[in-house]
């Protein structure tokens, strides 16, 4: 019977199936920081337990690490504590670690790919949702609970059941100024936020076969977002260059023969979907949220929805609680919205073709007077390296931009990068919850490029006018 891609690798996995319709999964590869983790080694050594397999954890410090000097005292005691704790783990249970004095330190969903621990065909967890990002190598990634990390740790399985097969294609070519970020906030807003629930997205077609893996991982990053349990693409040509040579990547003769096995890793010609969906790329504009979660955004020519406009009393409803949030109104233009700060950073824009792109647009000019900071905060140190012998960061800092040190940074309210109440941020990240960049504060996704947009003019703003030379 003509199978999937998911098919194929969860059938790879199985170790035994149950009556009830679970079965129990190898995992081959687990990565660990310093928040979900310290519960579950604390429950593996109350129970006098062993890891199962040392050699497929990669531990990362990353949520609570400052982005100023490494030198920099944590301040915040849950954080320090935390991040101390996770050490001390990984020393006593002898576990590759990224610490924050490790120069290839970093974001945990970017350490592993450029580590090459991810790789094409393999079960991957963290204790993180978006570890969906290592979907883009053909890797079946996802998040888990402290209860699973402590499982995994302990027998090297998970009992679950097996999600839906959902494919997204992607036709077309993507037009001048739109992203891999612009495409995954478009398909968010297509199919919504519970879009993907119980299913696992394959993403394929024209626009991604193109995509660089940096794009791929951008794409695949944010299905959580869309309610998907993980993001799958195939591997190919464009995979397979970005691994070789990588640490723990096969090397010689193991090499060739993983390329080989990784070559029969996509859907049949003739496999059949739950849920398929068509996305045209020349529908697709930059994008940026308005809103309180990322289905709601809309391309930077079209105005916010008017709530009064809208039949369904609870989506009206929803609108109007976001937009009194964000301090917006309805029928406003999302160009022209100003902004207190801008972040350039996390899981899903902080390697070197997010920086690339940010500084393409900032260089030769200046943050706007009423823009307060803009942090630029590469995902990890090798990225970071890479950056500044392009001199990216010199056209970051002449630019009145903050060049930072690897970490999560201003994603998420767990660290000192963050918002103040009321303040309005473009940010590259993932999540524009209620809070979730700091008490209160606002938060608008959107890519690189339009970040660094909002940066110099002050306002979100349609990257397109720097690209063309107008702005």
């Amino acid at each position: 019977m003509s199978k999937t891609l998911y098919d194929k690798i969860w059938e790879q996995h199985v170790v035994h199936d149950f009556d009830d319709g679970s079965s129990l999964i190898y995992i081959d590869r687990h990565l660990v920081h310093e928040v979900t983790s310290p519960q579950a080694f604390d429950g593996i050594g109350r129970e006098g337990r062993v890891l199962w397999n040392r050699d497929s954890i990669l531990a990362v410090a990353d949520h609570n690490v400052p982005t100023t000097s490494r030198n920099d005292r944590v301040t915040d005691d849950e954080a320090r504590i935390q991040l101390e704790t996770l050490e001390a783990n990984c020393q006593s249970y002898n576990l590759r670690y990224f610490g924050p004095h490790d120069k290839a330190q970093g974001i945990v969903h970017i350490i592993g790919p450029e580590q090459g621990f991810t790789l094409p065909g393999v079960t991957l967890v963290c204790g993180d949702s978006h570890t969906s990002t290592h979907g883009a190598f053909g890797a079946l990634a996802f998040g888990i609970g402290t209860s699973e990390i402590e499982q995994v740790f302990a027998t090297q399985c998970l009992t679950l059941r097996k999600s839906k097969n959902m494919r997204i294609w992607i036709n077309g070519v993507l037009p001048v100024g739109v992203t891999a970020k612009d495409v995954v906030l478009h398909i968010i807003s297509v199919i919504g936020i519970a879009g993907g629930t119980g299913h696992v997205i394959e993403y394929a077609g024209p626009v991604v076969d193109r995509m660089s893996m940096e794009g791929r991982m951008t794409l695949c990053n944010m299905s959580i977002e869309a309610g998907a349990r993980a993001g799958l693409i195939a591997p190919d040509e464009t995979t397979f260059s970005y691994l070789k040579g990588r640490p723990f990547s096969p090397r010689e003769q193991m090499w060739d023969k993983a390329v080989a096995f990784w070559r029969d890793l996509k859907s049949d010609a003739d496999a059949r979907f739950d849920q398929e969906i068509r996305i045209n790329a020349a529908d697709i504009a930059p994008y940026v949220t308005w809103g309180t979660n990322p289905e709601m955004g809309c391309a930077i020519t079209q105005r916010i929805p008017n709530p009064e406009l809208i039949q369904d009393g609870i989506q009206r409803a929803s609108i109007q609680r976001a937009l009194a949030y964000m301090g917006l109104e309805g029928g406003m233009p999302v160009d022209g919205i100003p902004v207190d700060q801008v972040f350039i950073g996390s899981c899903t824009n902080a390697r070197l073709e997010d920086l690339r792109a940010a500084a393409q647009i900032a260089k030769g000019r200046r943050r706007a007077a009423n823009v307060k900071r803009v942090l630029v905060v590469p995902g990890s140190g090798l990225v970071k390296e890479a950056a500044e012998r392009e001199g990216l960061d010199r056209i970051f800092i002449e630019s009145g931009f903050e060049w930072r040190e690897p970490g999560c940074s201003m994603c998420l309210a767990m660290n000192a990068d963050r918002l103040e109440p009321g303040e309005r941020c473009a940010s590259t990240s993932n999540r524009n919850f209620e809070g979730r960049q700091g008490r209160d504060g606002r938060t608008h996704l959107m890519s690189p490029a339009m970040a660094a947009a909002a940066a110099v003019a002050g306002h979100i703003t349609d990257v397109r006018r720097f690209e063309k030379g107008v702005a």
